[in-house]
C-alpha cells in the first residue's frame, strides 16, 4: 500500500493516550508509556503505538518475570483503563474508527495491541518490518508480525496534508517520529528517537546505533524549531506530568 495520501483528511486533534507507567531500575526514573489518537476533519483516526502487551494488566510481575523485564525496571501501573481500547473510549471511539495503525518502532512498550487492529493497515519503517520478529524485549521475541495490511516508508513521507512520517532511525533499526500540524501549530511526536531532552548530553549511549540515534535527534530538533513545533517526546519524566492527556486533546 502506498504511503503518501493515505489519509485523506488534515489533523484537527491530537489526544496522548496513557498506557501507563514504568519504574526504571538504575536510576529510579518514572516515566510514562505513551500513544497517540490524531483526528482528521474528514473523521479519520490514526493511532499511534498501542503500550505494553495486555497480559501486564492481568499480571504485570509473572508477566515482567516472563519477558524478564523486571530485571529492567518495574511496571507501577498498567490497568485495564490503560489498554488501547479503554483510552479510545475516551475520546468516543472504538477500535473500528481507527483508519490507520502507525507502529513507530516495535519495543514492548509500544507494541503490545500490534494484533489488535487487524482491520487498520500499520504503517512503519521498512528496516522495522525487515526483522524476523518484533524487537518486544531483550531476548523475549515472543510476538509474531500479525498477518494484516503493511504501509512499509523506508524514508519521509507526507502520509497526509499536515501529517508527516519521519526516519528517524537509532533508537531501533526503524525507529520513526511524526510531525503533526494541527490548527493551533505544529506538534513534533519524537516518540523514542529522543526519549528525554537529557539524551542529548547521554550522547544516547545505549542505542542500538547511538550515531545514527544522535543524528537523528538533531535532523528532529532542527525541523521543530524551523516549524515552531510542539515537541511531545518518548518517555520525558519532567514533560509527563504536564501533557494533556485523553479525554482532553491538543487542536
Amino acid at each position: 500500500m502506498r504511503a503518501e495520501g493515505f489519509i485523506k483528511g488534515r489533523p484537527m486533534s491530537l489526544a496522548v493516550l496513557n498506557f501507563g507507567l514504568f519504574k526504571v531500575h538504575s536510576n529510579s526514573r518514572i516515566i510514562g508509556i505513551s500513544g497517540f489518537a490524531i483526528q482528521t476533519d474528514e473523521n479519520e483516526t490514526i493511532l499511534v503505538d498501542t503500550g505494553l502487551p495486555e497480559k501486564y494488566v492481568k499480571d504485570a510481575q509473572s508477566a515482567s518475570e516472563e519477558d524478564r523485564l523486571d530485571e529492567f525496571g518495574e511496571v507501577l501501573e498498567c490497568k485495564p483503563d490503560n489498554l488501547p481500547a479503554a483510552q479510545l473510549a475516551k475520546l468516543g471511539l472504538t477500535s473500528e474508527d481507527v483508519a490507520l495503525h502507525v507502529c513507530t518502532h516495535t519495543h514492548i512498550d509500544h507494541v503490545g495491541g500490534l494484533h489488535a487492529f487487524p482491520e487498520a493497515p500499520i504503517l512503519m519503517s521498512a528496516n522495522e518490518r525487515k526483522l524476523a520478529t518484533p524487537l518486544y524485549w531483550g531476548n523475549a521475541q515472543p510476538l509474531d508480525w500479525p498477518e494484516c495490511d503493511y504501509i512499509l516508508v523506508e524514508s519521509d513521507v507526507r502520509v497526509g496534508p499536515g501529517l508527516t512520517v519521519l526516519e528517524a532511525p537509532g533508537h531501533s533499526p526503524g525507529q520513526i517520529a511524526l510531525l503533526v500540524e494541527l490548527p493551533s501549530r505544529a506538534v513534533m511526536l519524537t516518540s523514542d528517537a529522543i526519549s528525554r531532552v537529557e539524551e542529548f548530553d547521554e550522547k544516547f549511549v545505549g542505542a542500538w546505533n547511538e550515531a545514527a540515534a544522535n543524528t537523528s535527534a538533531e535532523r528532529l530538533m532542527k525541523l521543530a524549531a524551523e516549524k515552531d513545533a510542539f515537541v511531545i517526546y518518548g518517555h520525558c519524566p519532567k514533560q509527563w506530568p504536564s501533557l494533556r492527556k485523553a479525554p482532553e486533546t491538543y487542536s
